[in-house]
Parts: structure tokens; C-alpha cells; sequence
């Protein structure tokens, strides 16, 4: 059946919200996985190496931690992708707009940092980014659980906001905490990356070599020592977001084969039950081709790789890391000062900081709340927020070397993602009734 006008946003919604979702269900497998009789076969899985040689080159790694390395980074050139979009053409290429949602984005990091950072000890502050970050993917699932009319623009808002909170702590993490260990792999990624400019600066929109040089820079980085998911935000940079086709152009081209496929109706007059299949067929191969090259390359990109992204990136890497032994820690050890700071830093500090950041910016006037949202879906929203699940767990990953210590965080990191979508969603039911313009342009 045909439809009407579904916006970019509308379908990285729906991809991602499933995402979620079948992430949360693959969680939930792999710690039952893990703490059953057949446990031994999942740390098997995962902890056993696959080694890729070439020349004098050979990484050798656990299978898990190739799934951190290369698929992730996946999810994060989806996200970059999206927040492109949004920031260039969507919802927040207006500044007013592109103003509130850094504003909240800055408080939902600030804050939460601030308090966790207050009460760990020096020896566990490195693990900041923890907190900063925010899961998209976690946050529009919980979204689509509390109501199916919320606001097209408030799941915007909360999406980009979420988004810029993961990229912001992954880079600034990795700049602060990154050692490098291999000066001309990094020397060939920065070239790399330089290269993607240039194209970029060309207007090249030859797909498959941004491609390449996004997996020689991906390799690169690695080899470097930097995360590979930095190699995801970086290529998302550089993917051209405008069409080559002019509106008026597809808009023409498209009226043409319009008219002459109702000129061949009216030509051959069919009767009632006869079908024209070959006009017909003709007519919509035209228009396929017409709208795959009117498609802008960063579109056309992400609406390819965004199921992959969603589907076996995400669900991989918790089937890889969410889970933990049952047994491999003692209760009492949740109260201590790191599982307590990152409980406390994403439960409380994420809300009070994007509600104290937008409200402050709204008294000075330089930005609005966005047009048909009210005070207490924000503050839903906001709790939401704090759900920080794969990304928060991924920063984890990278900041807590102990097993047991990153067991702990673990558990606070579903206890916080837990609670935060229980009072979000609760606000939410009472507070998030009101309905949005009709398909803004997000």
C-alpha cells in the first residue's frame, strides 16, 4: 500500500527502536546464557582469538573484542550519519534549535560527570566517560514503550541530544586517555582521514571509495591503538549529505513520467480489469532510477547500513559484554563509591542536568524549548536519559580493567538504564499526551 512522505527520521527511528529492542532480548539470553550449565561454551566463544596477519602486520585478539572494534564502529558512523543529518538539513539547522539541544546535551554530560567524579576515588576517575554518554537506541525504545503519541519532536530532540552525548564522550575520552602505540599506523589514518576531506571538498560522491578509505583509516586506528569507533564519527563527517539532483529537476522528471504513463491510459483506454503491466513496470524502473540518483550519498548510506547497525552490530556486542557471573560479586560491594557514583551520576545528574541547562538557556532567551512540547515531557525525556546501557557499558569496557570492578559498574549500568526508564515512562504516561505538528521535518 502506498503511503505518504516518511521523513529520515521517521525510519531511523523505527530501524533503531527494533534495534533496541532486540538488543535488550539478546541481553537478557546471554546472562542466562552465561549463568547456566552451558556457560563455559559462551566464555569459549568469546575469549577465544581470531588472529588476521598480513605481512609483518598480526592482530591477534578475542573474538569479542573484534566485535567491539569493527562492528561498533558501525553504530557510531550511523549515529554521526544522523546527527549530520539533523544538524544540516533536519530539525536543528535552525540555531535557536541547534542552541537548546547542545545545551541539554553539554548539562546531560557536565552534571553527571560532576557527581561522579565527586564520589569515586582518584584511582576510578578515569571512568567519567561512563556517565557522559547516552544509548539513542535504548532512549527511542523506551520512548516507543511509553506512548505511541509523543511528540514527533520531543523523540527528535532526545535522539540528537543522546546522540551528541555518545560522540562528544567517545572523543573526548579518546583524546584524553588514548596511548598510542604505533605512530605510522596513526600518521596513515590521519592521511587517510585528510584524503576524505579532499574528496569531500571535490564533491565526490563515489560511495564505494569513501568506503575503502573508511576501512583503511577503521584498520589504521587500530593498529594505532585508537578505538575504531572513532574511525566511524570521523568517515560520517565527510559522506556528502546533499543530492546531486535538483528539486525542481526530480520534481519535473517525475510530473513527465507521470504524464506519459496517463497519456498511454488514455492512449490504449484498458478495459475495466485489464492491466497496462509493461507501461506500467516501465513507469516505476524510471522512477526507481530517477529517485536512487536524486538520493542524497549520506541517505542512501545510511538507510543501507542502518539494519546492519541495528540488527547484528548492537545484538552482537551484548551478546558479548552485557553478560556477568552471578557469582563473581558480593552485594554489599554495589554500595561502594564507583558502582554508587555511576548509579547516582545517570539516574540524577542526567535529568538535572539537561532540565538545569535548557531552563537556564530559556531565562536568557537565546533558545526555546522546541514549539508543542511542555515542560513535563521534557522532564520525562530527561529521565530517559539516563538509560545508558550498550554505550555506557562500552565506555566501561575501556575504562575498568579489573574484572571485578567492571562487573560492578556493569550491574549499576542496568540498575540505572532499569530505573531511569521506569520514572521516564511513568512521567511520560501522565505528562506526554499532547500531540506534535503533523510530520515535521526532522
Amino acid at each position: 500500500m502506498l503511503t505518504r512522505i516518511t521523513y529520515s527520521f521517521e525510519k531511523f527511528e523505527q530501524v533503531l527502536v527494533r534495534g533496541g529492542t532486540l538488543t535488550l532480548v539478546v541481553a537478557l539470553l546471554a546472562l542466562s546464557w552465561l549463568n547456566s550449565p552451558w556457560g563455559a561454551s559462551w566464555l569459549y566463544l568469546w575469549e577465544n582469538p581470531l588472529t588476521i596477519s598480513y605481512g609483518t602486520y598480526t592482530i591477534a585478539k578475542p573474538i569479542g573484542s573484534w566485535v567491539q572494534q569493527v562492528l561498533l564502529p558501525l553504530v557510531y558512523l550511523i549515529l554521526g550519519m544522523e546527527l549530520k543529518r539533523v544538524l544540516r538539513v533536519g530539525k536543528l539547522k535552525e540555531r535557536t534549535s541547534m542552541i537548546f539541544a547542545l545545551a541539554a546535551a553539554l548539562g546531560g554530560m557536565l552534571i553527571p560527570v560532576a557527581i561522579y567524579l565527586y564520589l569515586v576515588p582518584p584511582a576510578a576517575q578515569a571512568g567519567w566517560p561512563v556517565v557522559a554518554t547516552a544509548d539513542a537506541a535504548a532512549v527511542l525504545a523506551l520512548l516507543a514503550l511509553a506512548s505511541n503519541s509523543l511528540p514527533l519532536s520531543l523523540r527528535a530532540f532526545l535522539s540528537s541530544t543522546a546522540i551528541m552525548q555518545g560522540i562528544g564522550s567517545l572523543l573526548l575520552s579518546q583524546v584524553l586517555y588514548t596511548s598510542i602505540q604505533n605512530l605510522l599506523a596513526l600518521s596513515v589514518a590521519t592521511g587517510v582521514f585528510g584524503l576524505l576531506v579532499v574528496l569531500r571538498a571535490l564533491r565526490n560522491r563515489t560511495m564505494w571509495l569513501y568506503l575503502l578509505l573508511g576501512l583503511v583509516m577503521l584498520v589504521s586506528f587500530l593498529l594505532a591503538g585508537v578505538q575504531g569507533a572513532v574511525a566511524g564519527v570521523l568517515l560520517a563527517l565527510v559522506i556528502p549529505i546533499h543530492s546531486r539532483v535538483r528539486e525542481e529537476d526530480f520534481v519535473t522528471s517525475t510530473d513527465t513520467v507521470m504524464g506519459q504513463l496517463h497519456a498511454l491510459r488514455m492512449m490504449k483506454r484498458p478495459e475495466p480489469g485489464e492491466e497496462m503491466e509493461e507501461d506500467f513496470q516501465a513507469a516505476v524502473h524510471t522512477l526507481r532510477a530517477n529517485c536512487t540518483k536524486a538520493l542524497s550519498p549520506l541517505r542512501r548510506l545510511q538507510q543501507r547500513l542502518l539494519p546492519w547497525a541495528s540488527y547484528l552490530a548492537m545484538p552482537l556486542f551484548a551478546l558479548a559484554f552485557v553478560p556477568f557471573a552471578y557469582n563473581s560479586f558480593a552485594w554489599r560491594d554495589l554500595l561502594g563509591p564507583v558502582p554508587m557514583g555511576v548509579f547516582l551520576a545517570l539516574v540524577l545528574g542526567k535529568p538535572i542536568g539537561v532540565l538545569l541547562f535548557v531552563w537556564l538557556l530559556s531565562l536568557t532567551g537565546v533558545a526555546h524549548k522546541p514549539p508543542g512540547l511542555h515542560w513535563g515531557q521534557l522532564t520525562g525525556g530527561a529521565l530517559l536519559l539516563g538509560a545508558g546501557f550498550i554505550l555506557s557499558l562500552f565506555q566501561a569496557q575501556q575504562a575498568f580493567a579489573i574484572p571485578e570492578q567492571l562487573t560492578l559498574v556493569k550491574i549499576s549500568i542496568y540498575a540505572a538504564s532499569a530505573l531511569a526508564g521506569v520514572f521516564g515512562m511513568l512521567v511520560l504516561s501522565v505528562a506526554g499526551k499532547q500531540k506534535d505538528l503533523p510530520h515535521p521535518k526532522v
